[in-house]
This record gives structure tokens, C-alpha cells and sequence, in this order.
């Protein structure tokens, strides 16, 4: 199958790259023998801008994207984080490709109230749009015109090479990385749990309270050496939400910790990830596995286990490829046992 992959693929980073959900879908299309073309809605705009300003190139970018489906003639377009291109866009690509199909793909949370719009105005113009939250809250985008699934953060080998659950000289305890502070209060459980933790163990927080952040294989770095980390999102209790962290910290073999109110407990495996109420709960269940490395290990290499087997790459890019097209499902899909085999709610 022809794919074309309209993502942020950060070329003009030089190297010094967030972790990417798209990539990693972009890896497991082509892992899946299916031909793809990715198009970099921002580099490309501002590749074509006067003086590079972006804003200024975006009518070009959506030009540019148009030329690229003639010449790749694609039999699936998948847009993803691409607000520079436009509605009318994917609506004329339809026009001249009356075959095609077309996803929205979106990985950001629905506490975030321009996102929610987001899915709206893409739902009105693709086939299928796939969320990063678990469908009992995706009811509210039915009915605009798209089919709605959700999606899991997937691991991919190629980026999640390690096992930490199999070391024992890690030299950081307990990690946690961030460098938003937008519609959340997180960092005040985290201050509270390092000022308790003080002199028992290593805690890094890359990003925040002065340490600076982490990139590309600087990130790597501070993940080679971990043996915990914690799975904050910016707000909590949203079903099967997740920042891509769940999956970089399992696929790694590193044990985390993560807030019971998305119910990751109804999805993953027990004994794998470790789930918390409140802060003080964190504070005692840190505590247990860090005077208990054998305990950590073992649930860190089922979690790892779990992700590699079931969560990977090329069984999310097969599973957005079937049912975007409503093709049978060629794999028991963890996360959407409640769909029936043509990808159509039960």
C-alpha cells in the first residue's frame, strides 16, 4: 500500500529530537512493507518562507503537499500533528483522488480545550481519526463525519532498545523528565516526593528545578542509567491517557509509576506497572521498590515484555491501516477488543 505520512518530523532539530509517536509510526508502515512518503508540514513551510519565517510559508506548504500527492499518489494519507495544513487541503486531495483515504492521528490530551477543537475539525474531513485517550470520552467527536478510535503510545525497537530491567548498576533511581508547566500542577507532587525522598536515593528531575532539560542522546543517556521513573501527565484521570513517557519508560525495562485514574490497570498486565492514589501512596511505593530491586526488575521486565510483544510499532501502523480502511483486523488488538473485525463499534 502507498502511505503518505504528514507529520512534524524535526529536521531542523539538527539531531537533538523529542522521542516521536510518528516516527515511530512512520518506522512500523514501512516495517510492514507498505511504501512511505513523509511530507514535515513546519520544515516545509518554513524551508519555503522568506528570511525562513514559517508563518509565512504556509500557503506554500499546502501547495507543496498537493504537488506530493500527484507525484506519490498515495492509497492513504495520515495526517497528524499538521496544523499547517489546512482542511481544504485534505478536502481537495479527495477531490483529485477520489479513492483515497484519510486519517487524523492525534496524540495530545483532551484536558487541553484547542485540542478537543482540533479533533472536531478534522473529523469533518477524514475517513477515520485516531486519539491518544480511551473511547468512552471519544463519544463527543461522533457524528461529525469521521469513525473514532483510539490508540495506544506504541514502543519501537529501533528507539526503545534497552533493558533496564536486567541491570543492576543503574545509577539513577528515580527519574522524571518534563519541560511544560502549562495546565498543570504536577511539579508540586514532584518537589514534595524529592524533599521526602532527600538522602534515601538519586532523583533527577531533567527539566526542572534548575537542572536543565534533556534531548536526543542526551535523553538516551539519562534513560540508560535509570531504574524508576515516574509517568506524570499534566493532569491525571483521563481513561487510557498517557504522555509517549508510559511507553519510553516500559519499552525500556524501567519501572513506573503512574496515577490509577486512567485505569491502565483494565489494559496492562498486572504486576507490571505500579499504580498510585494520592502522594503518599507514591511516597511508600517508591520507597518498597527501591529496598527491593528483585521486585523492580521483575515487574519492569514484564511491563517491557507487554509493550514489545503487544504495544509495538508495527501492530499500531497495521491497526491505523485496517481500520482506517475498514479492513478485517489481522491481530487481536489489545486496546480495541470492543470493535468488531470491520472496525465498526459493536
Amino acid at each position: 500500500m502507498r502511505v503518505l505520512h504528514i507529520a512534524y518530523q524535526q529536521l531542523r532539530r539538527y539531531g537533538k529530537t523529542r522521542v516521536s509517536w510518528a516516527q515511530k509510526l512512520t518506522n512500523g508502515l514501512i516495517k510492514n512493507d507498505h511504501f512511505v512518503h513523509t511530507f514535515s508540514d513546519r520544515d516545509v513551510a518554513a524551508f519555503e518562507a522568506p528570511l525562513g519565517i514559517r508563518d509565512l510559508g504556509k500557503s506554500k506548504a499546502n501547495r507543496r503537499l498537493l504537488e506530493t500527492v500527484e507525484a506519490v499518489d498515495p492509497d492513504l494519507v495520515i495526517a497528524g500533528h499538521c496544523d499547517i495544513i489546512t482542511n481544504e487541503t485534505l478536502a481537495e486531495i479527495r477531490k483529485r483522488n477520489p479513492s483515497v483515504s484519510i486519517a487524523h492521528c492525534n496524540n495530545d490530551p483532551l484536558f487541553v480545550p484547542s485540542n478537543v477543537e482540533r479533533i472536531k475539525h478534522r473529523a469533518r474531513v477524514a475517513d477515520a481519526v485516531f486519539v491518544s485517550t480511551g473511547r468512552p470520552e471519544l463519544r463527543q467527536f461522533e457524528g461529525l463525519g469521521a469513525r473514532v478510535y483510539h490508540m495506544p503510545n506504541p514502543v519501537d525497537p529501533a528507539k526503545e532498545g534497552m533493558n533496564n530491567a536486567g541491570r543492576t548498576d543503574l545509577e539513577t533511581d528515580l527519574l522524571f523528565c518534563s519541560n511544560s508547566t502549562n495546565l498543570t500542577k504536577r511539579l508540586e507532587l514532584v518537589k514534595w516526593l524529592k524533599d521526602s525522598l532527600q538522602g534515601e536515593l538519586n532523583f533527577r528531575t531533567y527539566g526542572s528545578f534548575g537542572e536543565p532539560p534533556v534531548w536526543g542522546r542526551d535523553y538516551d543517556r539519562a534513560l540508560a542509567n535509570t531504574r524508576m521513573g515516574l509517568n506524570l501527565n499534566r493532569q491525571e484521570g483521563h481513561y487510557w491517557y498517557s504522555s509517549a513517557r508510559m511507553a519510553q519508560l516500559a519499552g525500556n525495562g524501567i519501572l513506573q509509576f503512574t496515577h490509577s485514574g486512567p485505569r491502565f490497570d483494565e489494559l496492562l498486565p498486572a504486576e507490571s506497572v505500579v499504580y498510585f492514589d494520592d502522594r503518599e501512596d507514591l511516597l511508600r511505593k517508591v520507597r518498597e521498590f527501591h529496598n527491593d530491586d528483585a521486585k523492580r526488575r521483575s515487574w519492569a521486565a514484564r511491563a517491557r515484555e507487554f509493550f514489545h510483544t503487544e504495544m509495538n510499532s508495527q501492530l499500531y501502523a497495521q491497526y491505523i491501516v485496517e481500520a482506517s480502511l475498514l479492513q478485517a483486523f489481522t491481530h487481536d488488538y489489545v486496546w480495541a477488543r470492543d470493535i468488531v473485525q470491520d472496525g465498526l463499534r459493536q
